[in-house]
C-alpha cells in the first residue's frame, strides 16, 4: 500500500508539472538556464520513477532515481524559502515555504524503503524488523 501511494504521489507530481507548470516555475532560481524544459524535465523524472518504483525489475533503481530527483530539487525549495513564492497572484506564507524543507527526508527514507519491501504482503509492524529476503 505504502509503494502505491509513493507512486501516485509522484505520477500525479509529475504530470502536474505539465498541467501546470506556473508553480514549479516559480520555485526555479533564476541563474538555472531552461526552467521550462527543467520543469519538463523533472516531471517526466517524477512520472518515470513513480511508474518505476511499482515494477519489481525496476523498483531499485527508480528508488534511486525518485532520491536523487529529491536531491537535485532541493535548491529550487531553499530558493523559494529564502525568496518567497507568489502563486496565481498570492503570495506563499514564508513559513510553508521553511516547513517543506525538512519534508524531503521522510520522502527520500519513502522511496528507499518502498524499494526495500518484499511482494508479499507482512503483518502491520513486521515491516521494519523482518530479514530480508533470499535472493534467488
Amino acid at each position: 500500500m505504502s509503494r502505491f501511494l509513493l507512486a501516485a504521489l509522484f505520477l500525479f507530481a509529475g504530470l502536474n508539472h505539465f498541467r501546470n507548470p506556473q508553480p514549479y516555475l516559480a520555485i526555479m532560481p533564476p541563474m538555472l538556464p531552461f526552467p521550462r524544459e527543467l520543469v519538463a524535465l523533472s516531471g517526466v523524472f517524477e512520472m518515470a520513477g513513480g511508474a518505476g518504483i511499482l515494477l519489481p525489475r525496476t523498483r531499485k533503481i527508480a528508488a534511486w532515481g525518485l532520491v536523487a530527483l529529491l536531491v537535485a530539487v532541493f535548491p529550487a525549495n531553499i530558493y523559494s524559502a529564502f525568496h518567497g513564492m507568489t502563486l496565481n497572484g498570492n503570495e506563499v506564507p514564508r513559513w510553508i515555504l521553511w516547513a517543506r524543507l525538512p519534508l524531503q527526508l521522510p520522502l527520500i527514507w519513502w522511496a528507499l524503503r518502498s524499494a526495500e519491501m518484499p511482494e508479499e504482503k507482512r503483518k502491520e509492524g513486521d515491516e521494519l524488523n523482518s530479514p530480508p529476503l533470499p535472493r534467488p
